[in-house]
């Protein structure tokens, strides 16, 4: 159940960190709401998630769900641009992600 609650915060990081863009420095209610929703439900997911998931790497996970993430929602946004290395190196963290997992 640990790697489940782990998959949602990251998720759920992707959320605030999307929420975030659209902020506007913190000035729209809206995009303010979700990105406090977002991130109450993140952290509460990773607490969970650590019960059963050392810390390190319960936490290695989530940043890198939400990091790769975050990067395909600004793609696909058009935000973001992916280039063959940037690709590359997200595929090598994706990798070490799976990596992290299949150690615990």
């Amino acid at each position: 159940m640990g790697w489940l609650y782990l998959i949602a915060a990251g998720l759920f990081e992707v959320g605030f960190t999307t929420a975030m863009r659209y902020t506007q420095g913190f000035r729209l209610d809206l995009p303010n709401a979700a990105f406090v929703v977002c991130i109450i439900l993140s952290f509460g997911f990773l607490q969970e998630a650590q019960k059963t998931i050392p810390l390190g790497t319960a936490y290695a996970v989530w940043v890198g769900i939400g990091a790769v993430g975050t990067i395909a929602v600004g793609v696909a946004l058009g935000f973001e641009s992916l280039s063959l290395a940037r690709g590359a190196l997200l595929a090598g963290l994706v990798g070490c992600v799976i990596g992290l997992k299949a150690l615990h």
